[in-house]
């Protein structure tokens, strides 16, 4: 018979198992984390949260899950854009518009990378709309998503440069919205 302190201990490892596979905004996650404040017996409790890893293994043996890799990007390219559009609300557009822009630069060599796409030519690192025209072609995405990632890198470039004036917060935050629907897409 196992003590209090032991479920507790495998409850633990079910909940940080959830997190590691699934991520910690995923459904597995939210659901292990509902159990957590409920007036049950700490053994139901413990039965519940096999029962999401039971699920979450199932769902990763039949190919149901992003890979690993997926959600890492996900995750790291969504604090970015956080980090972003806390600096774009509190009157920093330009440093917010070079994050996110280099936020959606990051992903699509993610993305050339998942399509077979080299992102380097003769040794030298490609330019990120030479990957974009790339990956539209090699119909990763469309040709309208290609002209957005195309106005995204243009207002990166003229922040990056001190064109301030050639865009505004609204438009920064435009940006924002759109990289991180883009990358939510489009996943690398």
């Amino acid at each position: 018979v196992l003590g209090l302190d032991q479920v507790a201990s495998f409850q633990t490892r079910c909940l940080a198992a959830i997190e590691r596979a699934s991520g910690r905004m995923s459904t597995y996650s939210r659901k292990a984390a509902s159990f957590l404040p409920e007036h049950t017996h700490e053994w139901n409790r413990l039965k519940l949260l096999i029962g999401v890893v039971d699920s979450l293994l199932h769902d990763i043996r039949n190919g149901y899950l992003k890979s690993l890799e997926e959600l890492i990007h996900g995750e790291v390219f969504s604090d970015f854009l956080e980090m972003a559009a806390h600096l774009n609300s509190s009157g920093y557009k330009d440093a917010a518009a070079v994050i996110a822009g280099s936020t959606i630069e990051g992903h699509l060599k993610q993305l050339c990378s998942r399509h077979s796409i080299p992102i380097e030519k003769d040794d030298k690192p490609k330019k990120a709309d030479l990957l974009n025209s790339e990956l539209a072609a090699a119909n990763a995405y469309s040709k309208l998503e290609q002209k957005s990632v195309t106005a995204w890198l243009g207002l990166r470039n003229d922040a990056a440069h001190a064109n301030y004036s050639a865009y505004d917060k609204t438009q920064v935050g435009m940006m924002i919205d759109g990289v991180r629907h883009f990358i939510s897409k489009f996943p690398a």
